[in-house]
């Protein structure tokens, strides 16, 4: 793999090639990288695993020390791909609170913000497409 991006590059066992590629990944790539898992109820209704991390999703953090807690998605950074969620907070030494981010990774999404009409779109789409059969 090269120094630079490369988007002929499939798979590789080795954990520094993989890093590497998601580290130098553009933001267009990093952007497909953002999917939260969906709760139990969401995933009924959408048929659907995961959906991209937005602003103003309500979840739930599955794991770490604020384990259990929920709130509204203050912001998103696809550079680092991770999440602040808003209300979860630490303070510093010196009296200042800052918002914690977390890996997208850990996070559950409870519901969604469809403020965005593609959003919409697209998860209304993807709900009315019918369930494939399989064949065995």
């Amino acid at each position: 793999m090269k120094k630079e991006f490369s988007t002929k590059w499939k798979a590789s066992k080795k954990i520094r090639k993989q890093r590497k590629y998601r580290a130098r990944a553009p933001l267009h790539i990093k952007q497909k990288m953002t999917g939260a898992n969906l709760s139990k109820e969401l995933r009924k209704k959408y048929s659907k695993r995961s959906i991209s991390l937005r602003k103003g999703d309500t979840i739930k953090v599955m794991r770490g020390k604020f384990k259990g807690k929920t709130g509204k998605v203050a912001s998103v950074s696809l550079e680092k791909t991770r999440a602040s969620v808003e209300g979860i907070q630490r303070q510093k030494k010196d009296g200042t609170k800052i918002s914690i981010v977390f890996a997208i990774s850990n996070l559950q999404i409870t519901s969604l913000n469809l403020d965005d009409k593609k959003r919409f779109k697209k998860i209304k789409k993807e709900e009315n497409v019918p369930e494939k059969k399989q064949d065995k």
